[in-house]
């Protein structure tokens, strides 16, 4: 019987100068997609993914619609690859993204196109740099912390300002997110309660929370205005692995899911409650399937980067 596949997309923090060389170097139709991408958003966005600087690549208005645009190439690599072998990929019975993953998600799902949502994702990036009505934010990753300690933590946190639960990447993986008074307040709770390790990241924006309200609500209108359509895989939300099956479903998360956190525990077992049981990272690295590894959901599921398709891949049914 055929394996259950889902695809996912990775969110920023997954780039770098170089990524996706070989591929686009050997694929016309993942070259095609960069082209596309640089058309749409009028620079050349391709240049720079290929030769830096790092620091720009790196900002977040570059780093969305980079990531973008590199996993939808390389998946538009691997069908090449797959139709001339004669072995079409398996289509996904889940498609998910982790923060702005969900925008090339949403391309493969066949909501957005390439050319609307490398601008959205370029708005996006922009409008959370600008967001935060002059309140500082930061985020921090807590590693190795007990479950049982989260809540202690969180609280030292919001006693000096915003402060949230951003992401819950996977058992012993947190990110916090909030003014930077609180983060800090909370990296020291973290690491007196026994953390592995808790540090501040090198960002100056709390994504995933409160803060990111003007960029929600900017991001609302621009969904408004650009044609959405009902996915034909559905999609899982970020904040609490609920399905995503129409268009207005899918504005509504991409608007709202820069004010709530990324639970990506939840929707890893959301996957596996149905069956899946191969997952398919769509982007530059491995990422995300180094966190479905620690997921004790799906243990023993198959774990594979697109660039691993359509030799791993079976014939569609």
């Amino acid at each position: 019987m055929s394996p259950i596949t889902a695809w996912i997309f990775p969110g920023q923090g997954s780039q770098s100068v170089g990524m996706g060389a070989a591929v686009l170097a050997a694929s016309p139709a993942a070259r095609a997609v960069m082209a596309e991408a640089d058309e749409a958003l009028g620079e050349p966005l391709s240049r720079l993914i290929a030769e830096g600087p790092s620091e720009v690549l790196e900002r977040t208005e570059q780093a969305q619609p980079a990531i973008l645009a590199m996993s939808i190439a390389l998946l538009a690599a691997a069908r090449e690859r797959a139709a001339a072998t004669g072995t079409p990929l398996e289509a996904p019975a889940r498609i998910a993204g982790h923060s702005a993953g969900q925008y090339a998600a949403a391309v493969a799902a066949g909501s957005l196109s390439l050319a609307d949502a490398v601008r959205l994702a370029r708005r996006r990036g922009e409008l959370m740099q600008a967001s935060g009505g002059g309140r500082p934010g930061a985020m921090a990753a807590i590693l190795g912390l007990p479950e049982s300690a989260e809540g202690s933590v969180v609280d030292a946190g919001r006693a000096h300002g915003v402060l949230v639960l951003a992401n819950r990447n996977s058992p012993g993986q947190i990110v916090l997110s909030g003014e930077v008074d609180a983060i800090d307040r909370a990296v020291a709770a973290a690491a007196a309660a026994g953390a592995k390790r808790a540090v501040r990241l090198q960002v100056s924006i709390a994504s995933h929370s409160p803060l990111m309200i003007e960029a929600a609500e900017a991001m609302r209108a621009e969904l408004g205005a650009t044609a959405v359509s009902d996915p034909a895989t559905p999609m899982l939300a970020n904040a609490d692995a609920s399905l995503i099956t129409t268009a207005d479903a899918l504005r509504s998360e991409l608007s709202n899911h820069l004010t709530t956190g990324v639970d990506w525990i939840a929707a890893v077992d959301a996957m596996v409650a149905v069956g899946t049981t191969r997952f398919v990272e769509v982007g530059a690295g491995r990422v995300l399937t180094g966190l479905v590894k620690r997921i004790p959901s799906a243990e023993g599921a198959e774990l594979l980067s697109i660039d691993d398709l359509p030799t791993a891949a079976v014939v569609a049914a």
